[in-house]
């Protein structure tokens, strides 16, 4: 689901930022780091459009074509695809607000053979991981213990 949020300050795709660089990956502009013949790879996906998915699948067949074995995906905007799922959600959100979130946990909470985890962050709002204003030091810092709880999760469920 879109909001206004999704909208607003766009994450830009910068090749000089990082160690990686921009390639062409399932007819997509992607920003590609790490090793080239690691056999792993995480696939993070903003959506507006509610496309994300489709438009990842070629993307997905190129590094398997590319002898990648694992992909995990984390998708912005959209959720995950397939299990074990890691929901890390916005406080202030319409489109999914803590009581639907926590009815999340409760149903991954029930299903032992699903590997959930659910958290929920205060005071941001939808989008807060990839739109925030680097000049805000706690937008930053709720987006960076996001963005490390998936690597922790990735490291966990990603081999």
């Amino acid at each position: 689901m879109s909001g206004p949020q999704c909208c607003s300050n766009p994450p830009t795709l910068n090749p000089n930022a990082g160690a990686g660089h921009v390639e062409q990956l399932g007819g997509l502009s992607t920003y590609v780091s790490g090793p080239p013949n690691s056999k792993l790879a995480i696939l993070l996906i903003t959506d507006v459009l509610d496309k994300g998915f489709e438009e990842a699948k070629p993307v997905i067949e190129t590094l398997k074509s590319k002898g990648v074995s694992a992909v995990g995906v984390a998708g912005f905007c959209w959720g995950g695809v397939k299990v074990p799922i890691a929901i890390l959600g916005a406080e202030i959100d319409r489109h999914s607000p803590p009581e639907l979130l926590k009815q999340f946990e409760e149903v991954l909470a029930a299903k032992s053979e699903v590997n959930g985890f659910v958290k929920i962050f205060p005071k941001v709002e939808h989008g807060w991981t990839i739109r925030y204003s680097v000049e805000d030091a706690a937008a930053v810092k709720s987006a960076e213990e996001a963005h490390q709880n998936l690597l922790e999760w990735f490291a966990k469920c990603v081999k």
